[in-house]
């Protein structure tokens, strides 16, 4: 299976059908750093619904490596692995900074009109640009 523009249309619209189905069927908004934050340190009452969530993002990711083995092909990492590390604990300490995750206030806060969302889709938008122009055009030329 070969990605087209329409499979990214498809994936998108995968994403917000099950944002709404999760807000209109159990008024839950998914974002994913908090469901899986619910997880690690469960709450009373939402343990279930985090988990057959969470459950559903990795067996559809499995499926998708079963049914389209080309999308997970080997490729060389972007960086170390320290680098990696460093970089996720950042991107969780933002979530919590930011109060939530690009799902959370990308997909589900700027449909809901959420001026807090808003600004926080553009702050992280801006940094992750910066840094993308940074690590390829003003690192290198230091090295």
């Amino acid at each position: 299976m070969t990605f087209t523009p329409g499979s990214a249309l498809l994936g998108g619209a995968l994403i917000g059908l099950s944002a709404s189905g999760l807000l209109a069927l159990a008024g839950r908004v998914a974002g994913i750093s908090g469901i899986v934050g619910g997880l690690l340190w469960p709450r009373r009452g939402g343990t279930a619904w985090r988990a057959a969530f969470f459950a559903g993002l990795l067996i559809g990711g499995l499926l998708v490596r079963e049914w389209a083995p080309a999308v997970f092909a080997p490729r060389a990492p972007a960086a170390p692995a320290l680098a990696l590390a460093v970089a996720g604990l950042m991107v969780g300490f933002g979530t919590q900074l930011g109060g939530g995750c690009t799902s959370g206030h990308g997909v589900c806060g700027l449909s809901r009109g959420s001026l807090r969302s808003a600004v926080a889709v553009l702050v992280f938008m801006t940094t992750g640009a910066l840094a993308v122009f940074v690590s390829r055009h003003v690192l290198p030329r230091l090295g």
